[in-house]
């Protein structure tokens, strides 16, 4: 089934109610949305040439015609391919090469960008400036919704790409849609009267939650400034009612201090749902203590879109409950469309409280990896996504992640889990932001380096020493504490160890 089923049917039975809102005014409505997403898929087939199963890349800030060109894309029975619009022109060359596509939508600001990316191709894509005259240009007859098997390529997306070239994960029809009932079942409800705000990026997990959305019939909301600054977010959820959002941790951490400072009202916001890094759980408690009961959490990659495990509000605002820090620690439990395991490394699962690699089937992992049957034969055995995630399963069946595989430490032949220490030094409140690490020791294989980024009042490395003897086992502490002005980051907001592993070195 095509998604842009879903568009076609809130046009027929909902025209006029508003599908997209920049800012606080309507854009366009259900139906209007509809007909010119209806009449750009036509112009893509007929003049631009495309044909079912080709790919359209988004290289583009959040806009409001993103929706257009993605919903549009599906209509038409080709594959969207979103482009981090923050990469640098060869990274962009790179996965516009790779996916093979022959058209790319792009805002104003990446126009001579994508000059630079596309010079030299042997077979450049067209390339078209949302909203532009050549955008309106492509609008024909409206056509109608193409059909295609469950099976077809829907959302191509490229990982992140920290540890070498990233891959492409194929996403079909029915992985999208089993994503998005995964999303309406275990994480929120979702009614026409509400909204979702994007504020973080629509190419990665903010224009994937486009799809339940979409599914419920709510709108769209896009920032006027197209990303994400605290005071236009809770400007907005003044202006709409019902706004949910997606939120990586250090989107949280900002929206927290804003509202902190600034006391704005929050009625109309409803829901944020947290993922894509870890939520420390200092953070979370902070985030509740300011922002109220209004925090739900996913788990998922891109190869498992938002679907692996989920934390309802009702598991994150139970402060009564015994284990309730043991219980916002975790990332939840199971989401109902999938089975979720942990593996050791001979294969089999492990009982509750072992340490093994989380394992996920279900109807919403990936088809694969474009082009890459070695990377797609690693990651995909026996049926099952091996995701690279270390975790463990408590008793009551809550997943807790300990690290990615190749961030795991071991030290004298003992395995230490970062985010256990990085949890421990944010509970100092000079702690603004930390990151674990290992380095190469000739005596041990690998001792602990801390990256510490100092609020007020600044700690000492006697302090952090301290705090860590007093909570976790001698041979965990850091040997290193190294005080600096920033971690480094990727483009979604993520910590890179890879860099701060090559800063040791």
């Amino acid at each position: 089934m095509n998604l842009a089923l879903w568009l076609d049917r809130h046009a027929r039975t909902d025209p006029a109610r508003t599908a997209v809102f920049v800012g606080a005014a309507p854009w366009k409505s259900f139906g209007v949305l509809a007909a010119d997403a209806a009449g750009l898929a036509r112009g893509m087939c007929g003049k631009l040439g495309l044909a079912p199963g080709d790919r359209v890349a988004l290289v583009m800030k959040n806009a409001p015609q993103y929706a257009e060109v993605m919903l549009a894309a599906w209509w038409a029975g080709l594959a969207a391919v979103p482009v981090n619009a923050k990469l640098h022109p060869r990274e962009v060359a790179y996965i516009l090469e790779d996916s093979g596509a022959k058209a790319v939508f792009a805002t104003p600001d990446w126009i001579s960008g994508l000059a630079e990316a596309v010079a030299g191709m042997p077979r450049a894509p067209d390339v078209i400036e949302a909203g532009s005259v050549g955008y309106d240009a492509l609008l024909s007859e409206p056509m109608p919704v193409a059909q295609v098997p469950d099976d077809a390529l829907a959302w191509l997306f490229y990982t992140s790409g920290t540890t070498g070239r990233p891959k492409g994960a194929m996403l079909t029809h029915a992985n999208l849609r089993a994503m998005a009932q995964g999303y309406l079942t275990d994480v929120d409800t979702v009614t026409p009267a509400d909204c979702l705000l994007h504020a973080a990026p629509m190419s990665h997990g903010s224009g994937l939650y486009l799809v339940p959305y979409l599914l419920a019939g709510a709108a769209q909301v896009i920032p006027e400034s197209g990303g994400f600054d605290p005071a236009e977010v809770f400007a907005l959820c003044g202006a709409h009612r019902g706004v949910g959002m997606f939120a990586a941790p250090t989107i949280v951490r900002r929206m927290v201090e804003h509202a902190a400072a600034h006391g704005p009202a929050l009625g109309g916001l409803r829901t944020v749902v947290y993922g894509g890094g870890p939520m420390y759980v200092a953070d979370l408690l902070r985030a509740l203590e300011v922002m109220g009961p209004r925090f739900a959490q996913i788990y998922g990659q891109g190869e498992s879109p938002m679907t692996i495990t989920a934390l309802s509000r009702r598991f994150v605002n139970d402060r009564e409950h015994p284990r309730h820090l043991a219980r916002i620690a975790a990332v939840g439990l199971p989401q109902s469309g999938v089975e979720v395991t942990v593996r050791g490394e001979s294969g089999r699962d492990l009982p509750p409280g072992e340490v093994g690699e989380v394992c996920v089937r279900g109807a919403v992992v990936m088809a694969g990896y474009w082009g890459n049957a070695e990377a797609t034969a690693k990651a995909l055995r026996d049926g099952w996504l091996w995701t690279g995630d270390l975790g463990a399963f408590d008793a009551e069946g809550f997943l807790t992640l300990k690290d990615r595989s190749k961030d795991l430490i071991i030290s004298g032949g003992s395995n230490i889990y970062p985010r256990e220490v990085e949890e421990v030094l944010l509970a100092h409140p000079g702690v603004a932001e930390v990151s674990v690490v290992g380095r190469a020791d000739p005596e041990w294989g690998e001792v602990v380096v801390a990256f510490v980024v100092a609020g007020e009042p600044a700690p000492t490395a006697a302090e952090l020493d301290a705090l860590c003897l007093g909570a976790l086992a001698r041979f965990k502490r850091p040997k290193e504490y190294r005080f600096v002005a920033g971690l480094p980051k990727n483009n979604y907001g993520k910590v890179l160890k890879t860099a701060l592993r090559a800063m040791l070195e």
